[in-house]
């Protein structure tokens, strides 16, 4: 039996299973053996060398963004009107088959795009090149997930199953959950939280199928089942999303209201090129970054070219890092104007934490 019937016959007994404190355990123990089965999927094919013909790309930029969507749901001329890069545009689907990069520069930051050809109902078990689809979005900074407004909803729901099944958390934080594995001791389960979803009994039933006897676990959420089994794994990742709902001009204003009230949403009209503002402002939120100018001794700050850092790796030490390994030898302090200290100059450490359009003067040992 292939991988594939495998799941689907689990997936069949999972969906023929009453939930209940009875079936807890049962159901704990089979979503164990599924996300033992996806693993397989996850991981890339072994022959045939990398993604295929086309799917590898190298980074560029400070951050990678990632089109996935229906064929012809409007991604090539998205990425065509955005970036410049030419991507073959037709209402022929499947007309891009292979990985098309570009690059956006917007507030100063250099953004790959990446045009990813059509995902299709199936793709986690490698429909349509999906498999390599999907293992290219695993790398990406942010997803723009293209949708056609005319069916929203229904495209939305087939690409967040797929890319569920292949380990991709869209606009999820990881589970605050501390595991650790022991080579005896037994399982001590402790929670800081009131655990609604879980019990010893359940966290047993999962470790008893990974063959884990003994490990120090401690729940600092509601976790679920799927949680923990996420936490075990450790191959998921967790990547925010912009749901680009394309075609705006084919439908009414009463529409739009209704669009704009889905979450992580940007409606847009890639072919008259509407409401692009919105959607680099919301790609910018996503992205987390930050824009830090360097302001050179003696001089006025250089506002032309910012260092663009991610926002939860904007300290001082990482800024010199961004611009040469070799500052960090010679760093004294640093003065630092903007939102991030009290005086404008202070003088600060290489712990200091910067914030978007700070000015940062480098002080080096004399």
């Amino acid at each position: 039996m292939s991988t594939y019937e495998k799941i689907k016959e689990i997936e069949t007994e999972m969906a023929r299973t009453q939930k209940n404190k009875n079936t807890a355990y049962h159901l704990g123990t089979l979503k164990a053996k599924l996300a033992k089965l996806k693993r397989e999927l996850i991981a890339p094919p072994k022959s045939g060398g990398g993604g295929g013909e086309g799917f590898d790309v190298a980074g560029t930029g400070v951050a990678r963004v990632g089109f996935v969507g229906f064929p012809s749901v409007g991604k090539s001329t998205l990425m065509s009107k955005l970036t410049g890069t030419f991507s073959e545009v037709s209402e022929v689907e499947f007309t891009t088959l292979t990985t098309v990069p570009g690059v956006l520069h917007y507030k100063g930051a250099k953004i790959q795009i990446l045009d990813l050809p059509g995902i299709i109902e199936g793709a986690k078990d490698g429909k349509g090149r999906g498999r390599q689809v999907i293992a290219v979005a695993r790398t990406c900074s942010l997803i723009f997930l293209v949708l056609d407004v005319l069916k929203p909803l229904t495209h939305k729901a087939v690409i967040e199953r797929e890319m569920e099944s292949v380990g991709i958390r869209l606009n999820k934080e990881p589970p605050n959950i501390v595991f650790r594995k022991k080579d005896k001791g037994g399982i001590n389960m402790t929670s800081t939280v009131s655990l609604t979803n879980l019990d010893k009994d359940v966290v047993k039933s999962i470790l008893n199928e990974y063959r884990i006897a003994s490990a120090d676990i401690s729940f600092r959420c509601d976790a679920t089942a799927d949680d923990l089994i996420d936490v075990i794994e450790g191959n998921r990742v967790y990547i925010p999303a912009v749901y680009v709902l394309n075609k705006i001009d084919q439908i009414s204003i009463e529409e739009l209201d209704l669009i704009y009230k889905i979450p992580h949403a940007v409606p847009v009209s890639a072919h008259h090129e509407w409401n692009f503002d919105e959607l680099l402002e919301k790609m910018w939120l996503y992205l987390n970054l930050v824009r830090i100018y360097t302001k050179p001794k003696g001089l006025l700050p250089d506002y032309s070219a910012p260092v663009v850092l991610k926002r939860d790796r904007a300290a001082v030490h990482e800024f010199c890092n961004a611009i040469h390994r070799g500052i960090l030898k010679e760093f004294s302090h640093a003065l630092v104007w903007g939102n991030s200290v009290k005086h404008n100059p202070q003088k600060v450490g290489r712990e200091h934490v910067l914030l978007d359009e700070d000015v940062v003067s480098i002080v080096k040992k004399k």
